[in-house]
């Protein structure tokens, strides 16, 4: 592995610390932490990488040194140079006996993120300074090892990335949800899905994936939402909606396999955290997570009405969108995610292919994590006909023009194809079984929130 170069022969990432028993080394970061009992000091250091302890006996360090370490606050930068040993009782674990500690910078005053139990809005208005602690370290460990495999799926299946432009000219998922802004005059909107923009670039490579932010203005203050997240939308030229299903479940199992592969202990640390209410949880969660393999049950819209009948929800019926609630009752049933598939025409996108047995059901599906995590995975196939394209346009009362382009791909060479979009945050949110979106992305933008 390449190190980067730093002052110092000896500056070691505390995660390498393990390759340097026995020897000299100097670590620099923060101070997460220190007590004291009579001729010892036990810094918590941390610098990104991991927390190691930093043992500070009164004999192996000048009178004073031992003195000022002891009022090192919380967060200082710090640099501590000792031998690495292995800690006396934790296997696997090691610490640092130090020779020497020197205070980088002092804080200018107290850290406001103590140990004490803080509120929600006090901890997203210092997100800034949160991201330091244990928790959210372990969520954004996770956050990265997601999109790495994300990328290692789609890059070692012959999918080519192609980035799809953050301005664009209309709707893609729906007038409502648009976030407007002036380009050089004229009217422009965020994009909400990268999806149009990945048809053409099948229709050149065959296999095509984009990776990106999405924007969406949603008034809505739910656990599962936000207005800026990351969307990852591969689109593959001749594949229908059964090659798009199969796709996303070997593409989501190989996510989860990975991820467990390489964060358990990230997964161990948010597991070490009492869920409120429900001590099993945990258990169950990473039982759960080991089972998500292939192939996954695939029902229809159709079925799905029937058991959310059957399970409380005698109100359903053929017509109605699944929410939050009805996408819980339907995922508890299954030990896996869930596919749904073939819901009615006037629930999805004017995008999607209609069914030939029955023109009132589209070709799409949603992929449904469990535990109630919902949707997770959306997508299905496209409408290939250029009269059928033509005409959902417009009776989904969208401007012609700007969709001209789109209708080219239908002009020059159609054919039969099919993507989906996985939103990042909501798979972050149901790996690391955490309540709330919001914790799953470093600098989350909602509907009350603009900063920090």
């Amino acid at each position: 592995m390449t190190q980067i170069a730093t002052q110092g022969s000896h500056v070691v990432r505390i995660e390498h610390l393990k390759d340097h028993v026995g020897r000299d080394v100097t670590i620099r970061g923060w101070l997460y932490n220190k007590r004291s009992s009579g001729k010892l000091h036990f810094l918590e250091v941390r610098d990104g990488s991991g927390i190691v302890q930093a043992v500070v006996f009164k004999g192996d360090v000048a009178p004073e040194m031992f003195e000022a370490t002891g009022h090192i606050q919380q967060e200082a930068s710090v640099e501590v140079t000792g031998a690495v040993k292995e800690h006396g009782k934790l296997k696997g674990h090691y610490e640092v006996q130090a020779k020497d500690v020197h205070v980088l910078a002092r804080p200018v005053s107290e850290y406001p993120i103590s140990p004490k139990e803080h509120g929600t809005d006090f901890l997203m208005d210092h997100r800034h300074l949160w991201l330091r602690s244990k928790r959210q370290h372990a969520i954004m460990r996770v956050r990265h090892a997601i999109i790495k495999a994300v990328r290692d799926f789609f890059d070692e299946n012959d999918f080519t990335l192609v980035d799809a432009p953050i301005f664009t000219p209309a709707a893609c998922e729906g007038t409502s949800t648009l976030f407007q802004t002036d380009y050089h005059g004229e009217p422009a909107y965020l994009t909400q899905s990268g999806q149009l923009y990945m048809e053409a670039a099948a229709a050149a490579f065959g296999r095509a994936y984009c990776f990106g932010p999405t924007f969406r203005a949603e008034k809505s203050k739910t656990r599962r939402h936000l207005a800026e997240f990351w969307m990852v939308e591969p689109e593959v030229a001749f594949m229908d909606l059964d090659g798009d299903m199969e796709l996303a479940e070997n593409f989501l199992s190989f996510v989860v396999q990975r991820v467990l592969t390489t964060r358990r202990s990230e997964l161990d640390q948010l597991a070490s955290e009492k869920r409120e209410g429900d001590e099993d949880f945990w258990k169950r969660h990473l039982a759960m997570l080991e089972n998500v393999k292939a192939p996954f049950p695939r029902i229809t819209y159709h079925e799905a009405i029937e058991i959310l009948q059957k399970n409380g929800h005698p109100e359903a019926k053929v017509g109605d969108d699944f929410g939050g609630d009805e996408e819980t009752v339907l995922s508890k049933q299954f030990d896996r995610p869930l596919i749904v598939h073939r819901y009615p025409m006037e629930l999805k996108a004017f995008y999607f292919a209609r069914d030939e047995k029955d023109p009132s059901l589209a070709l799409n599906m949603d992929v449904l994590a469990p535990s109630g995590y919902g949707e997770i995975i959306g997508g299905g196939q496209r409408e290939s006909d250029l009269d059928r394209l033509e005409s959902a346009i417009a009776e989904h009362s969208l401007p012609r023009d700007a969709f001209e382009w789109y209708l080219d791909l239908r002009r020059y060479g159609t054919f039969t194809h099919a993507g989906f979009g996985l939103g990042i945050e909501r798979t972050v949110s149901w790996i690391c079984g955490l309540s709330h979106v919001r914790e799953t992305i470093p600098f989350p933008r909602m509907l009350n929130r603009l900063g920090p």
